[in-house]
């Protein structure tokens, strides 16, 4: 078991000794210190009375890759193990330690083994294999708070123990990854050389910029030039500067301007008058932004559109085509059009809104605007409002539930036949969103007046509650009942009396 034990440390520290290259960004050197509680009585169950006992620690570490590292601890401490109390204990050892998330999260979890020599009253010493896992919480850039517990083997009896401690990690950067001189931590650019003046950044001209922040990286240049030559000083570095050579100023891009009107002498026709870039540096007399060559109305400001004349309501429509010349507009004959659809502000039936019937929108594209159309986002034809028309076989079911439904005798309480078609009736109205539900009650003649148109009000109601409780709106349903006033058959007959016995259900287009 102990040659396993030694054969698995030793491959682990070849492991580590292999990714150990100094300029690894993730190599560091660390100094440790811990308080370290021990237990010997429960490796050693034959051991009696208390066996726990204290000690500290100091160390050494030294980190190859995000991956692997090494510890160095030295323990100092008293144990009491059997007969032995208070016994001075020192020991050191050779850790090899791998952290598989890494070394820079905020929790690092680590594993550890290795092998130690631990020596009592700095004589008799014994060997142990240290077996742990422990976790580093981040306090800062190069410092941890940690946590460690270990099983340690040894090769003498009772001297086996569980070791758990808390401490602190302190981090020494001191790798140079690119050489230049200046350590990581201090280093604003680690993998790229660069002199201590840029903080390690490379500055290929050495003008005090580095390359990152230098416009002309290759030429030495100003802090206020972004790190460009101005060969002329005339305040516009040479890479912008069309003029490189005369001084010129910036709002010219370097280059003379004698008449300072804002173009260069090389570019302007007029050179020693001022005038305007759209003139090529040439006067426009009535500053209307046409040369005065070619404006018909020189002594009148007006449009480039409108070849230099006036446009009195500036809409780019020539006054003497202008059906609104006072009002700006958006259509071609010049007149206002709020909702830019076209159709002028005068001659639209809906100003506010765009649409092309007569000016209206017509949402659902049925033909019918929606200012006109009952139901504006469901097509439909004009015959209904702009709705879509209810189907055939939806009007027979309708016609179907007016001999369908049916109360018991005398009473607004439905039968449990009627559910059915109640509940399919809810559905019809789920189907036809933009419609609402009228429910008139009938009675035949027999019995008093008052109680007719009183029975018959009560049985629409109760099939309006019905419908409602499927999930559709009461806002979307009325009733209504007519008692004996609106017959459909004689009732002098028994099937005539029946079939005014009746609730009516009628969809109409929501207003």
């Amino acid at each position: 078991m102990k040659r396993v034990i030694f054969g698995s440390l030793l491959v682990l520290l070849s492991t580590c000794s292999l990714f150990g290259q100094d300029n690894n960004l993730n190599s560091y050197n660390a100094l440790s210190a811990r308080v370290l509680a021990i237990d010997h009585n429960i490796p050693n169950e034959m051991l009696d009375g208390a066996s726990q006992t204290y000690a500290l620690e100091f160390g050494f570490r030294r980190q190859f890759t995000k991956l692997f590292g090494i510890a160095v601890p030295i323990k100092i401490g008293v144990i009491d193990v059997g007969e032995l109390n208070n016994i001075s204990i020192s020991g050191i050892e050779a850790l090899a330690q791998f952290y598989p998330a890494g070394t820079e999260g905020k929790i690092c979890p680590y594993l550890h083994a290795g092998y130690g020599v631990v020596s009592e009253r700095f004589d008799d010493a014994n060997h142990q294999i240290p077996l742990g896992l422990g976790l580093n919480f981040r306090l800062d850039k190069n410092s941890w708070f940690n946590v460690q517990g270990e099983y340690r083997i040894s090769d003498q009896d009772l001297r086996s123990n569980v070791m758990a401690g808390v401490g602190y990690v302190y981090r020494f950067s001191s790798i140079d990854t690119d050489k230049d001189g200046i350590v990581n931590r201090n280093d604003l650019c680690p993998t790229a050389p660069g002199p201590a003046a840029t903080n390690g950044c490379p500055d290929t001209d050495m003008d005090g910029i580095t390359d990152a922040e230098d416009r002309c990286p290759k030429l030495p240049g100003s802090a206020n030039l972004a790190g460009c030559p101005d060969t002329d000083m005339d305040g516009v570095p040479d890479v912008d500067d069309k003029c490189p050579e005369e001084v010129g100023p910036a709002t010219s891009m370097g280059c003379p301007d004698t008449d300072g009107d804002g173009i260069i002498d090389a570019d302007d026709k007029c050179p020693m008058d001022i005038g305007t870039k759209a003139m090529m540096g040439c006067p426009d007399a009535d500053g209307d932004g046409v040369p005065d060559a070619e404006d018909k109305c020189p002594a009148d400001p007006g449009t480039a559109a409108m070849m230099g004349c006036p446009d009195t309501d500036g809409d780019g429509v020539a006054d003497h085509l202008d059906k609104c010349p006072d009002e700006p507009g958006t259509t071609k004959e010049g007149c206002p059009d709020a909702d830019g659809d076209g159709v002028a502000d005068g001659d639209d039936a809906c100003p506010d809104q765009a649409g092309n019937f007569r000016g209206c929108p017509d949402s659902d594209g049925d033909g019918v605007a929606d200012n006109e159309d009952r139901c504006p986002t469901q097509a439909g034809p004009a015959a209904s409002g702009g709705c879509p028309e209810i189907k055939e076989e939806v009007k027979e079911r309708l016609e179907y539930a007016a001999r369908a439904v049916r109360f018991e005798t005398g009473s607004a309480k439905l039968m449990e036949t009627s559910y059915i078609i109640l509940s399919e009736i809810g559905g019809i109205m789920r189907q036809y969103p933009d419609y609402n539900l009228t429910i008139s009650g009938h009675t035949d003649d027999v019995g008093s007046d008052v109680n007719n148109l009183s029975l018959s009000e009560q049985r629409a109601e109760a099939c309006q509650k019905f419908i409602v409780a499927t999930g559709i709106s009461s806002t979307r349903i009325s009733s209504a009942g007519y008692g004996e006033t609106r017959p459909v058959g004689e009732n002098s007959s028994v099937e005539g009396r029946r079939l005014n016995r009746r609730v009516e259900f009628d969809l109409i287009p929501r207003q």
